[in-house]
């Protein structure tokens, strides 16, 4: 395949669909929660995921099913899937913004987590990101001025989780393809999702009203993914990363215009200190 010619208008466009695949995943996410449980609206993601790569895999063959590193993919997306609950978690209890807030620090984490575990640098711009990061995290959730629910603990640890897949993500894709790792994903993640469903309150099926947003929480689970990965093959991450930023005002909005939500200015505030923190490492880094 062609490495598409770097292209800043198309990185843009790309990063503004990935944005808004995250947004109705979001939304769609609020929505079940109102009938179902975190694991279960995972479940869901899964199966209609399965069924769109069973499509493909059948056009582009089977072969591309196979991985060499069947233990590291399991390992990867069983954290994945703990990641999600927690978001998921957090998405029905906490302010919408508030999640994606928090959910910015997952690239600080990642530079932190390539230092300890695939032995890259500890350079000064990495620790000012990280510093930085958690001084974000901080400002957002003001320990000792308001009480620290378990929503926000769990967008907090859904980012670290997220920051650890990409450190595996990062050995895995030298021998496996994307699809591939898609595949297994969703593949890991449906049994998980069942048997934690299954443990709690049982399966429930939503009500008819709430089926679209099944559906939507499935496709965009592959949209998230896939726009996400064009964008960066148009554009550097210098470019790419900034524009996801945009992600936090336009959830507030939606989230006001459909939920009455509103946030403090500390979570905005926050959220520019994290991202500062990121951007550092992108330009230094």
């Amino acid at each position: 395949m062609l490495t598409p010619v770097k292209s800043t208008p198309r990185a843009a466009a790309w990063m503004l669909a990935t944005i808004l695949s995250f947004l109705l995943m979001g939304i769609a996410g609020r929505e079940l929660s109102s009938e179902v449980g975190p694991a279960q609206t995972v479940a869901f993601r899964n199966i209609i995921c399965l069924a769109i790569l069973a499509v493909i895999l059948t056009v582009k063959g089977w072969r591309l099913a196979r991985t060499t590193k069947p233990g590291r993919q399991l390992l990867r997306n069983t954290i994945h899937f703990a990641s999600q609950f927690g978001w998921f978690y957090a998405i029905a209890h906490i302010p919408i913004a508030e999640v994606f807030a928090i959910e910015f620090t997952t690239p600080i984490w990642t530079a932190l987590l390539a230092v300890l575990f695939l032995g890259e640098r500890l350079n000064p711009a990495r620790i000012g990101a990280v510093v930085l990061g958690f001084t974000g995290v901080l400002v957002i959730l003001r320990p000792g001025a308001t009480p620290i629910d378990a929503a926000s603990l769990a967008a907090l640890a859904a980012a670290f989780g997220y920051a650890l897949t990409y450190a595996f993500t990062k050995n895995l894709v030298i021998t496996d393809r994307p699809l591939t790792i898609l595949l297994w994903m969703n593949a890991v993640q449906l049994p998980l999702g069942l048997a934690v469903t299954g443990a709690g309150a049982g399966w429930v099926w939503p009500s008819a009203p709430l089926w679209p947003w099944v559906i939507v929480i499935g496709i965009v689970g592959l949209t998230s993914h896939y726009c996400l990965s064009r964008a960066l093959a148009y554009g550097d991450a210098t470019v790419v990363v900034p524009i996801d930023f945009a992600r936090l005002p336009l959830a507030a909005v939606v989230a006001w215009m459909m939920y009455g939500e509103t946030v403090t200015v500390y979570v905005f505030v926050g959220a520019a200190i994290i991202f500062g923190g990121v951007w550092l490492n992108l330009r230094r880094g």
